[in-house]
């Protein structure tokens, strides 16, 4: 191989200047972020008070220790939560990848080879060779599609900091829902066998009674159906409270096991949560801030193609050193430097058909960002509304509940003094078995709202 003598005379240079200017130029369109037509400026607070609920931490916001220890554990080993993780490191190595592409690439190459030619067999001709050089490539990117590749892999690295944002909220607030679910759980079962003893208690008492010859058979009978009515409840709430466990032990990242439970004797204590101004909010939201990153990737891939459908230019160069003898291989440098022009002429529209192509999908993801957008406010409006009104439904159902036990016991006590039927007295015990159901039902309610409307306004971000 024979290397051409090169010089850098005036115009090489004036070349290279120019061509190094060109980087700085780049088709295609900058990201903007989509402007919302008529956006409100704040959310129906109904009574709430303006300011940032992620500001409150999740283990201040939920108070029990026992809960902050499962919320902790899921976050450490729940494995959608470690796929996320482990994607942010996938996106992080994309990201260097695609900004080495903006530089210069140095290699090394050595070869040696020994071939022998004999044509006609009496010319035998060897001709060995020996290389060793430092190779040089750089795309000069002249019409910003390294800069765009480079702007996407940013775009992706930061989606999937915000999707991993995501799990961790969406993680806490089930763990909590879940947990609250499972103290519910036990606190009806522990309702249902308070219950089953006073329904013991009236059917010793209605059998003594009905043998004694006070009353008739139908009350004695009656008191045995609410028995067997009530102890069918006790095994169908066993099974829940189990189930219920092994789903949580999942999101916790274990096998099914028992969960350890707080005091319940004070209940987590529902507060009222502060709401951002949307512009605040949409800005902290990690579905938002991720739809916006997928917008920003798509508008990199349309500048992309664009930038394929004009000429590209590829420097390639070596310096190092060819002999056919080993022994005078440092005598004996070389070198070259090149330049590869490469670009489209006639492929039939393919690459104009791409950019279409690019261009419609980030059409797509402005109306997905537009829709994630519109998500947030009814999210967050609904969550504010059904909030409000489980703290009124919890009221009606605690005075139901004080209402009814005093009917309960008021019945018991005529009962013995014979001014009422034994049917009077289990219909107030329904009424009260009743009453102390919905009460418990409309406490997870509210519990439960509490954590949504903390979800919709970003809380649990923060440890």
């Amino acid at each position: 191989m024979k290397y051409l003598p090169f010089s850098f005379g005036p115009w090489t240079a004036f070349l290279l200047i120019h061509l190094l200017l060109l980087q700085g130029c780049r088709v295609g369109k900058a990201h903007r972020t989509p402007e919302m037509k008529e956006m409100p400026e704040t959310f129906e607070l109904q009574g709430l008070s303006e300011g940032s609920a992620a500001d409150i931490g999740w283990s201040t916001f939920y108070a029990d220790t026992v809960l902050q220890r499962l919320i902790g554990q899921a976050l450490e080993y729940n494995k959608d939560m470690l796929a996320a993780t482990a994607r942010i490191k996938e996106m992080i190595a994309e990201k260097r990848i695609k900004f080495a592409g903006l530089f210069p690439e140095l290699g090394v190459q050595a070869t040696a080879e020994k071939e022998v030619l004999n044509y006609g067999g009496n010319n035998r001709s060897p001709d060995p060779e020996f290389n060793a050089a430092i190779t040089i490539g750089w795309e000069i990117d002249l019409w910003g599609k390294l800069r765009w590749q480079n702007e996407a892999g940013i775009a992706a690295y930061l989606e999937s900091v915000e999707a991993r944002k995501g799990v961790q909220l969406s993680l806490i607030a089930q763990v909590a829902q879940m947990y609250f679910e499972l103290q519910s759980l036990d606190r009806e079962l522990a309702i249902v066998k308070q219950t089953l003893e006073a329904r013991r208690a009236g059917v010793r008492l209605a059998k003594l009674r009905y043998e004694s010859g006070l009353i008739s058979e139908i009350p004695y009978r009656q008191s045995l159906v609410e028995l067997a009515r009530t102890e069918t409840l006790v095994p169908k709430l066993e099974n829940d409270i189990e189930m219920k466990e092994n789903d949580l032990s999942l999101l916790l990242g274990s096998f099914p096991t028992d969960i350890p439970r707080g005091d319940d004797s004070e209940l987590q204590q529902v507060r009222d949560l502060p709401v951002d101004l949307p512009s605040t909010l949409l800005q902290r939201r990690p579905d938002v801030q991720a739809a916006e990153q997928r917008l920003r990737e798509a508008n990199a891939e349309a500048g992309i193609a664009y930038a394929n459908m004009f000429p590209s230019i590829r420097l390639t160069g070596s310096f190092g050193g060819e002999n056919s003898e080993l022994a005078n291989f440092l005598k004996s440098p070389a070198w070259y430097l090149a330049g590869t022009l490469t670009g489209p002429i006639f492929n039939l529209g393919k690459n104009k058909a791409a950019r279409r192509a690019a261009e419609a999908v980030r059409e797509q993801e402005v109306y997905h960002y537009e829709q994630t957008v519109l998500e947030v406010f009814r999210e967050v409006n609904n969550a504010i509304g059904t909030f409000q009104k489980s703290k009124e439904m919890y009221q009606s159902a605690e005075a139901l509940f004080q209402s009814a036990g005093s009917y309960h016991e008021l019945t018991e006590l005529q009962y013995v003094n014979g001014d009422i039927s034994y049917l009077d007295v289990l219909d107030a015990q329904r009424q009260f078995f009743d009453a102390a159901i919905a009460v418990n039902d409309a406490r997870l309610n509210e519990l439960t709202a509490a954590v949504s409307l903390y979800k919709a306004l970003g809380g649990g971000l923060e440890p």
